[in-house]
C-alpha cells in the first residue's frame, strides 16, 4: 500500500512532526523508524529520520496487514456500492449480521467483504469494519481496507454523516426535533434503554410524511450509540415498525423498518467529500407505498 502527499509549505519541517499531521500514528511511527514499511522523498528512497524540505513529494509504502486467520472467509454474495484501493462500501441486506459473533462465526458482512477480496486476488485480506448496522438493519455500510485507513477514520469518526430512513408507529411531532437522552444497558437484559447514568446520544429527525397511524422519518445520528434510533424513537412513544425487541407491531412488516439510506465522509488520503446511497430494499420500498408515504 502507498500513500502520497504533496508538502508545499514553505516551512522545513521533520517527517515525525508532518507524518504525525496526516493522521500517523506515534505508534506507526515508531514502527516506520525502526524499518516497517519505506519513505519516499520526490521518489527517491531516504533513511528516517530526514528533515523535510519546502517542497517535496512524500510516499510512504507500508507492507500489507498480516490476515485474520481466525476470520474465515464466506463467498455468499454482496452488493458492492463503491471500491477503491482504501474503501470498500457495501449494501448490507437486513437479516445479515455485520460482524463475527458466538452464534455466527462464518457467514456475516465481515467474512462475506473478506471472501470476495480473496475472490478479486485484492492482495488485502483484513476488511476492517466503519459503521456497523444491526442484523436486521439494511444499507450502507463502509469499510476500510487496511488497518491504516481505519485509524485514520477513526479520528474523524464524528463527521461521518450517517443517515437514514426509518418508519415508525404514530404521528412523530414536531415535524422536525432533537431527541437527546442518555443511554445505556438495562440490567439483566439485552436491551437498551434511557437511563440517567447512560452515555450522552443524539438523535436528529425530519418527518417525510404520515399516514395510517405512522410517519416516515429520515434520521440523522449524532453520536453512535448501541440501538440508538430504534430506543430513541420507542422512548419517546414511536417505536420502529417491526421492531418487537423495543415494542413495534410486526403487523406490517417482519424486521425493524430501518435502512441506512445515506453516508458522507470526508476521504483523508484525497480531502474529497465522498457520498455514498444504498436503494431502499423492497420491504420497506412497498410498504412505504402500501401506506402511501
Amino acid at each position: 500500500m502507498k500513500i502520497t502527499w504533496q508538502k508545499n509549505d514553505a516551512k522545513e519541517v521533520t517527517l515525525k512532526n508532518f507524518l504525525l499531521r496526516q493522521g500517523v500514528s506515534q505508534r506507526l511511527y515508531g514502527k516506520i523508524k525502526k524499518g516497517y514499511g519505506t519513505v519516499y522523498l520526490d521518489g527517491v528512497k531516504t533513511a528516517v529520520p530526514v528533515l523535510l524540505p519546502k517542497k517535496v513529494e512524500l510516499t510512504l509504502e507500508l507492507p500489507p496487514d498480516p490476515p485474520e486467520e481466525h476470520v474465515a472467509p464466506s463467498f455468499a454474495p454482496i452488493t458492492i456500492l463503491y471500491e477503491d484501493e482504501h474503501w470498500i462500501v457495501v449494501d448490507k441486506p437486513a437479516g445479515l449480521t455485520s460482524v463475527p459473533g458466538p452464534s455466527n462465526q462464518t457467514d456475516t458482512l465481515v467474512n462475506r467483504v473478506k471472501g470476495y477480496l480473496i475472490t478479486k486476488k485484492d492482495g488485502t485480506q483484513t476488511p476492517r469494519i466503519i459503521t456497523r448496522l444491526d442484523r436486521y438493519t439494511s444499507g450502507v455500510v463502509l469499510f476500510a481496507k487496511h488497518s491504516f485507513g481505519q485509524t485514520l477514520l477513526a479520528k474523524q469518526k464524528a463527521m461521518l454523516d450517517k443517515r437514514y430512513l426509518a418508519l415508525v408507529f404514530g404521528k412523530v411531532t414536531p415535524e422536525h426535533g432533537l431527541i437527546e437522552e442518555p443511554l445505556g444497558r438495562l440490567a439483566d437484559s439485552f436491551c437498551y434503554g434511557v437511563v440517567s447514568d447512560g452515555k450522552p446520544a443524539k438523535t436528529e429527525y425530519w418527518v417525510k410524511g404520515h399516514a395510517h397511524g405512522t410517519s416516515l422519518v429520515a434520521v440523522k445520528l449524532h453520536t453512535g450509540r448501541t440501538h440508538q434510533i430504534r430506543v430513541h424513537f420507542s422512548a419517546n412513544g414511536h417505536p420502529l415498525l417491526g421492531d418487537k425487541l423495543y415494542g413495534g407491531s410486526q403487523e406490517l412488516i417482519a424486521r425493524q423498518a430501518l435502512h441506512a439510506q445515506k453516508l458522507d465522509f470526508i476521504d483523508p488520503f484525497t480531502a474529497k467529500k465522498m457520498t455514498f446511497e444504498a436503494p431502499l430494499p423492497p420491504d420497506m420500498q412497498t410498504l412505504i407505498e402500501h401506506l402511501e408515504l
